[in-house]
């Protein structure tokens, strides 16, 4: 059943999700230069992609007795690595250079990752928006009962 507080479960559950997208985009950004890991071995960043599903409630409907599905928004199921190529830069200089001058660089492309930041922006101040509409409906409502 759909109840008054379903809408800002979901578009809450949006919010949750869009902040974890915009961290991991801000951990890609960050990263895009590093050519060694935490360990200090000369392993180049990976860059990383938040994993989202929908988040389905089941239960039996009282009336019918049939099985369905109530949505309650999304829910993240991890943050996977991006499994393109690595960039290969010739810079013989860098302490990182192979034999051949080449240094691994991370696969992480800047553009993409400010066009994603701005997607996952954009999604964020939606959800918010929703939010402040029911807000703005729940008043209404008391108002008119007054």
């Amino acid at each position: 059943m759909f109840n008054a507080f379903s809408t800002m479960r979901i578009s809450a559950s949006g919010l949750s999700a869009e902040r974890l997208r915009m961290d991991t985009i801000a951990s890609n950004i960050a990263n895009a230069q590093t050519t060694r890991n935490d360990k200090g071995e000369k392993k180049a960043y990976r860059r990383k992609i938040a994993v989202f599903q929908e988040n389905l409630e089941k239960e039996m409907d009282k009336v019918s007795g049939k099985r369905g599905e109530n949505f309650r928004g999304v829910k993240s199921i991890g943050i996977k690595e991006d499994n393109s190529p690595l960039r290969k830069v010739y810079d013989p200089s860098h302490p990182d250079a192979g034999d051949d001058g080449y240094v691994e660089m991370p696969n992480v492309n800047i553009l993409n990752e400010m066009g994603d930041m701005i997607a996952a922006s954009r999604s964020y101040e939606a959800n918010i928006s929703v939010i402040n509409s029911e807000k703005s409906m729940f008043s209404k409502a008391l108002q008119i009962g007054r």
